[in-house]
């Protein structure tokens, strides 16, 4: 399989790099600056600007020769910038059967901590979430006219070597802000992967899967864990109404929900290495929280 991805952060060099890369897979991808794409390319990953201010030429080619693409790249200002700059080249690809897209579960916005699954309409609050939302329509869009399988996977906050609470704990970064029964899903790096590689492997149709762990859980409760875990003292509960917090912190809290994943686990059959944060930060404790991923931009 020829593999073609925009943006090469954190999940998409986290896939390439680990044991759920298939065998045989080959892939290319974008970076934003020419600077990151040498570093990159010094490491072996075939690797293309594709930025604000450039575009390599190359891209076009690079997608005619893709099987399956990968967006982890974020929208700008509301529009999915691969999307309008490609979306023609991508739906005449002559050998691309698949797409997925890396979304988020903010697309769900609020619901006072219920359940949601991949049923559930999606309500977003946040600019976040809405942009995401119009990104997933757009791919699917495209999906339905070019006749390409579209798998939209919705992640929660990602966690994993050099990304954690154990790290923030270390460098005194860490607070345990509390609000009252909020509760947040995370994921694994590692399980990213996992679900990445399943849909890359699948024969269902394309659909939406969340992507994320078994135990919503309160912030709180991980930041707790993970002191434990160091054998540092537990931060002092912060109440968040005090909290002064940065306009994308404060949309995480402005969301409270419940995410199931059984559908990626009973349906697309991953088994998630890291199924509660409790796993995932063991796993980072034994390995070294110094552990640092090799990252080019999220």
């Amino acid at each position: 399989m020829n593999l073609f991805i925009f943006g090469l952060g954190y999940s998409a060099l986290t896939f390439l790099r680990g044991a759920s890369r298939p065998p045989g897979l080959a892939a290319a991808g974008t970076v934003r600056t020419a600077g990151k794409a040498e570093r990159l390319r010094t490491q072996g990953v075939e690797t293309l600007v594709f930025g604000p201010d450039a575009a390599d030429p190359g891209i076009p080619a690079a997608l005619a020769r893709a099987d399956a693409l990968l967006i982890t790249a974020p929208p700008t200002g509301g529009a999915d910038p691969a999307l309008a700059a490609y979306g023609r080249a991508i739906a005449a690809a002559p050998g691309l059967s698949r797409i997925l897209y890396l979304s988020t579960v903010a697309v769900y916005g609020d619901h006072d901590g219920a359940w949601v699954d991949e049923g559930t309409p999606p309500a977003p609050v946040s600019e976040r979430g809405r942009a995401r939302l119009t990104a997933e329509e757009g791919w699917r869009a495209l999906g339905r006219e070019a006749g390409r399988q579209v798998h939209v996977l919705r992640l929660p906050g990602i966690y994993g070597p050099g990304q954690n609470a154990l790290a923030a704990l270390r460098e005194g970064t860490a607070k345990r802000l509390v609000k009252d029964k909020q509760v947040f899903n995370r994921i694994h790096v590692d399980d990213i992967a996992r679900a990445i590689a399943a849909c890359l492997a699948t024969d269902l149709p394309g659909r939406i899967w969340n992507v994320c762990d078994d135990e919503p859980a309160p912030p709180q409760d991980v930041v707790a864990f993970g002191a434990k875990l160091l054998g540092l003292p537990i931060p002092p509960d912060q109440p968040f109404a005090t909290a002064k917090l940065s306009p994308m912190a404060a949309s995480f809290y402005g969301e409270n929900k419940r995410v199931s994943n059984r559908a990626l686990k009973v349906l697309l059959g991953v088994d998630l290495a890291y199924p509660t944060y409790r796993e995932g930060l063991t796993a980072l404790a034994a390995a070294g929280v110094g552990a640092v991923a090799l990252t080019a931009e999220r």
